[in-house]
């Protein structure tokens, strides 16, 4: 089965008003609703009232930081949701970044790759219904077992960059959760992931704008980018996929804080890469290149780009 996911919530929308798109999802062939948890809805709630709403889409969170709950917190959390929809929950697990974990929720950034690593065996013995006492290389549960169980395993993807947190969701995890890299990158990063074992699930964020409107597209697209293309975590992905000398003079503008400048320096190239633009058409055909290079689950992100309409955005990329 090919699944075809899409982003919520829809911004702009408040929760409570968007029962009709999420119902609609269904009727046009989406799969899979997917939340994040950055600066707006936290990545639950979203996905509770999907799961009411429309009982027969898979729910996923691409993704949990595994630094912003604790350990039994998150726990309870996801043995919440997973009993609200059983069998439907699907928790994405990552590092996150700086700027969320230690900007803007105080909590030091310290060996992501390792927190990750620790929350994922932790939740794996909590989830199966174990007394969990144990001290983790970065932290220590003493005493916990969860009060209310899955009725059904609860599959774990890993928010995956660079090789080391790849070949962690391919190892640990039940799949990898990608984002802000090219369906040709997807190339590079997969077999890293299928390396570790088969059966593995590479879910991608894609970001989507269905629009002509190429002046205002590139425009809004170097904002989104830089903005995320400049934390370090990214930073460093990009340099790892190659892309060190296209960026490298949007990187210094960035650094000596001439924004103007950083934004400038983004090649159109770049952006035809990394945003999926263009007639409803093309941009179906964009996102066929994804699943062509590996990934199973395409999750759209619509950008409100130009002229973008986000619910008709939605319709113009239903899966045909």
């Amino acid at each position: 089965m090919q699944r075809y996911g899409m982003s919520i919530p829809f911004g702009g929308v408040p929760l409570h008003a968007q029962r009709e798109w999420v119902e609609e999802l269904v009727d046009l062939g989406y799969t899979d609703v997917w939340s994040s948890e950055a600066d707006g809805a936290d990545g639950f709630t979203p996905l509770a009232l999907a799961s009411v709403w429309a009982p027969s889409l898979r729910l996923g969170i691409a993704i949990i930081p595994a630094f912003t709950r604790g350990p039994a917190t998150l726990a309870q959390s996801v043995a919440a949701l997973s009993q609200a929809a059983p069998g439907r929950f699907v928790l994405g697990l990552g590092s996150s970044s700086n700027v969320i974990v230690e900007r803007w929720n105080g909590i030091p950034f310290e060996e992501p790759y390792k927190r990750t690593r620790d929350v994922v065996s932790f939740l794996r013995s909590a989830l199966a219904g174990e007394k969990v006492t144990q001290q983790y290389e970065t932290f220590r549960v003493d005493g916990f077992r969860l009060g209310i169980l899955p009725e059904q395993p609860v599959p774990i993807m890993v928010a995956a960059l660079r090789e080391g947190m790849l070949r962690l969701a391919g190892r640990s995890g039940d799949g990898a959760i990608i984002n802000w890299l090219s369906a040709e990158d997807v190339r590079t990063v997969a077999p890293v992931v299928h390396g570790q074992g088969e059966g593995k699930e590479i879910i991608a964020r894609i970001f989507v704008a269905p629009t002509t409107d190429r002046e205002a597209l590139y425009t809004q697209a170097r904002f989104a980018i830089a903005a995320y293309l400049n934390v370090p975590v990214y930073a460093q992905f990009h340099d790892w996929l190659g892309r060190g000398e296209v960026l490298g003079p949007m990187w210094k503008c960035w650094k000596e804080g001439d924004r103007k400048g950083a934004l400038a320096a983004i090649p159109d190239s770049l952006v035809d890469e990394l945003i999926v633009h263009g007639s409803p058409e093309e941009c179906r055909e964009h996102i066929g290149r994804y699943v062509e290079a590996g990934v199973t689950t395409p999750a759209l992100s619509i950008m409100r780009f130009g002229d973008v309409d986000p619910r008709q955005a939605i319709r113009d990329l239903a899966p045909r």
